[in-house]
């Protein structure tokens, strides 16, 4: 039900996902979600955390080590495949306006789950020191959410294509600065 619902709020958003149709896509009764779930504040802090939790383990835990390893996710990132499936996609680019307006209880899942994928990150970007990078890797996952959020906003197919090959270019142009301070 945890996975469904983080897929259905990444495609629909959480303002746009009742109770009715998430139990419906779990395929159990609106009655159901109340012996699982206090409120339904309670399950977008739970699938939130899964989404980011499997984001980190498809992703980041999977990228090589070191600069390697920063090329893969930034390239996975900001492909074409992952703006044009967005409830397969990143939690952050799909649903962080919406997670700002959340209780302190969501706010507080999401920012485990990120500062989890920043530590990913930051280990290949300082392997010795990833405390020292830990502001520039939120700030490439914050432009690297941006692009892919636009991208997807653009109605213009060419137009969006370009935008993530200039988003990797940015990314990977940040990295090589990161990499001249580390």
């Amino acid at each position: 039900m945890v996975e469904t619902a983080g897929r259905r709020f990444k495609r629909d958003g959480i303002d746009g996902s009742g109770v009715a149709t998430l139990m419906a896509d779990a395929g159990l009764t609106n009655g159901a979600f109340y012996t699982h779930f206090a409120s339904k504040e309670d399950l977008v802090a739970t699938a939130v955390a899964d989404q980011l939790r499997a984001q980190n383990a498809n992703v980041v835990a999977l990228a090589a080590p070191g600069r390697a390893g920063l090329d893969q996710i930034v390239a996975r990132y900001l492909s074409v495949r992952h703006r044009d499936s967005p409830a397969d996609g990143c939690p952050n680019a799909a649903l962080l306006d919406e997670i700002a307006r959340c209780t302190d209880t969501t706010r507080k899942a999401y920012t485990g789950g990120v500062l989890t994928l920043i530590d990913g990150i930051t280990a290949r970007m300082a392997p010795h020191d990833p405390l020292s990078v830990r502001v520039q890797a939120l700030g490439l996952l914050a432009m690297m959410a941006g692009t892919l959020q636009l991208s997807r906003a653009l109605h213009d197919q060419q137009l969006a294509d370009a935008l993530l090959a200039q988003g990797i270019d940015n990314a990977l142009a940040l990295l090589g600065t990161a990499e001249q301070v580390s």
